[in-house]
């Protein structure tokens, strides 16, 4: 008797504890979206300089062309640490420089610059034929953590009016917030843009630098949030 009686206040009270923890609240869950397209300011800018021979005998050297671009990278006025190198392409191969004395060396930079016009200023600056090719390696937005704070907020706020019209609706008035998550994501589009060197036939100066088209970064926003029905 005594088991049984101890098995049915066992169950009595699973079954009351189920009860208290089950929310019956009426509520409404709703998503909210901020999106907002900005100009990047920060660009990474890739430069490939090579070796080459000068009147097809004398080679023009890596160190030479380093040391254009070094000087033009400091007229434009860009900081020492926004100046580095990314690769030497066999500039240490021993052998194979000594396999093949025509053998012509090339290194590859990287620079940051905020101005598109300050990569125009140093190209300029350097001997067109030891510049291999210049690419865009990647651009960001410097203000993006404060402009994802503010679009977080934006979208909270959408999904709480979205609530409120939504239960207005069926004659219904929101409470407090029950639930709030957020995601988000931001769209950096990969920068297509590398420009080979061109040569004028008659004389060693660069043809002008061709405009870099930006696509805008996209930062976006979303909050997933649940609302009391009063």
């Amino acid at each position: 008797m005594k088991r049984i009686f101890l098995s049915a206040l066992i169950a009595l009270t699973t079954i009351t504890g189920f009860a208290q923890g089950f929310d019956n609240r009426k509520k409404i869950s709703v998503t909210g979206t901020a999106e907002m397209e900005v100009t990047p300011d920060i660009i990474y800018v890739g430069i490939s300089l090579k070796e080459y021979l000068k009147d097809n005998k004398k080679k023009v050297s890596i160190q030479e062309l380093e040391a254009q671009l070094q000087k033009a990278v400091i007229a434009a006025g860009i900081p020492t640490q926004d100046f580095m190198i990314n690769n030497i392409s066999a500039y240490t191969d021993y052998w194979q420089k000594k396999k093949d004395p025509l053998f012509l060396a090339s290194k590859q930079y990287s620079i940051k610059v905020n101005d598109l016009n300050k990569l125009n200023q140093i190209i300029a600056a350097i001997d067109p034929k030891g510049v291999a090719y210049t690419n865009v390696d990647r651009y960001e937005y410097s203000k993006a953590d404060d402009l994802k704070r503010e679009l977080k907020i934006k979208a909270l706020k959408q999904a709480q009016d979205k609530a409120k019209y939504l239960a207005e609706a069926v004659g219904e008035k929101i409470g407090g917030a029950l639930e709030i998550q957020e995601s988000g994501s931001e769209n950096y589009p990969q920068p297509v843009y590398r420009t080979q060197m061109m040569m004028s036939k008659s004389a060693d100066a660069v043809e002008s630098m061709p405009d870099i088209d930006f696509k805008k970064i996209k930062l976006t926003a979303q909050v997933n949030a649940v609302f009391e029905i009063k």
